[in-house]
């Protein structure tokens, strides 16, 4: 019998993210890159890498959202995870994060700095407990939530996908 996603969100000390589900950050790397040193879409310093632990139970959702940064996806436990992406060209990218490769489930992703991406655990499952390491490392200064409306009308062909993963 697998634990509950409230066991992991005890066990592991998460709280609720913004976006949706819960989290915590594991790694802050004590190194940092200067801001000039950096493409103009950084906002300050940043740290090289950062790492989270992210838990996303069924009826939730991480909602749409966008960095500055790459972020690869890492599957740890649970239900297979449903990754939006819709890069800077408009197109769309289903990931499955979980363990069946059968189901076409992979164990990591990557998405791409500046793409839109928000998640939800898929139809069958209970709750998704991945990881998200991001470099350059991740800083609220570099979030930016979408806007349902707005992001509706630069990808018109995607409102189903937008509607269900925005506030």
């Amino acid at each position: 019998m697998k634990p509950s996603a409230e066991f992991w969100i005890k066990h592991l000390n998460l709280t609720k993210h913004v976006e949706g589900g819960s989290f915590a950050e594991l790694y802050r790397s004590p190194l940092s890159i200067k801001q000039e040193n950096l493409p103009a879409s950084f906002k300050g310093d940043r740290a090289i890498s950062t790492s989270i632990f992210f838990l996303l139970e069924k009826g939730q959702i991480s909602a749409l959202h966008r960095i500055a940064s790459d972020e690869i996806w890492h599957f740890y436990l649970g239900d297979c995870l449903e990754i939006y992406e819709i890069d800077s060209d408009g197109e769309l990218t289903i990931h499955r994060l979980g363990s069946n490769p059968l189901k076409q489930e992979q164990f990591q992703c990557i998405i791409k700095a500046g793409s839109w991406f928000g998640s939800r655990v898929a139809e069958e499952g209970d709750y998704s407990l991945v990881g998200c390491t991001v470099a350059p490392g991740f800083h609220f200064d570099d979030f930016e939530l979408a806007d349902r409306l707005a992001l509706s009308k630069q990808f018109p062909q995607y409102k189903d996908i937008i509607a269900l993963l925005t506030y």
